[in-house]
């Protein structure tokens, strides 16, 4: 949900606003501007998540290519990812989204309910999934951040409305405070430092092999 709603007239300039902040971090730049392109296929002046069947098709064929299976039921009927597949009568952004959180979580976690990060917003058993939670915190927040922008960059990579996810998600909340800046930096950098960014800011088909200790605690500890 979006904290604070930008209307689309305003749109254009704040991107450019944050663009421009980038000015000095050029991978994170040209991961930004792929992501604002995506601006163009935007359908008419709706900013809510896109519904649209031929993106959905796309979604559940990235899902088959990292050999996840797919259930043609709503995620309220059990866990989004069940360990094995994922329930795919949702958005093409949240399915999508499903395929970075495979990437980016520890290989131990691959087939715990919704990722061992305990119920996501769509999870019908959620104290099922929050009971094999096993990770949580600045560390939970961390890796929802990364696999948050791994997605979005996944919808950019398809010809997708990227951007829509991308204000949907709040990267672009206080878009001109330093601290929202910061944060956006440390997570491309975190992305690209362990492989799953090109150096020409694509998504990658990098799969997470170190463990949360690892991976998750350095970036979380100040």
């Amino acid at each position: 949900m979006i904290l604070t709603p930008i209307p689309l007239l305003d749109l254009p300039a704040t991107l450019d606003r944050f663009d421009q902040g980038l000015a000095e971090h050029p991978l994170a730049q040209t991961v930004f501007r792929r992501i604002a392109a995506s601006l163009a296929v935007v359908d008419g002046d709706d900013l809510s998540l896109s519904q649209d069947p031929a993106y959905h098709h796309q979604a559940v064929a990235l899902l088959r290519e990292f050999d996840m299976g797919v259930i043609d039921e709503p995620p309220t009927a059990g866990f989004t990812w069940d360990g094995y597949s994922v329930r795919v009568r949702m958005e093409p952004s949240v399915i999508i989204h499903e395929v970075a959180h495979l990437q980016l979580c520890a290989r131990e976690r691959r087939t715990v309910w919704d990722f061992g990060l305990g119920a996501g917003p769509e999870t019908g058993r959620r104290e099922d999934a929050d009971r094999v939670m096993s990770v949580f915190g600045l560390e939970r927040e961390m890796e929802e951040s990364l696999t948050s922008l791994l997605g979005i960059l996944w919808e950019a990579e398809l010809g997708q409305p990227a951007i829509l996810a991308f204000l949907e998600q709040n990267w672009l909340e206080g878009y001109d405070r330093p601290h929202n800046r910061q944060h956006f930096l440390k997570v491309v950098g975190a992305l690209a430092r362990h492989g799953f960014l090109d150096d020409e800011g694509r998504p990658t088909r990098a799969l997470r092999e170190i463990g949360d200790d690892e991976f998750l605690h350095p970036l979380v500890t100040p």
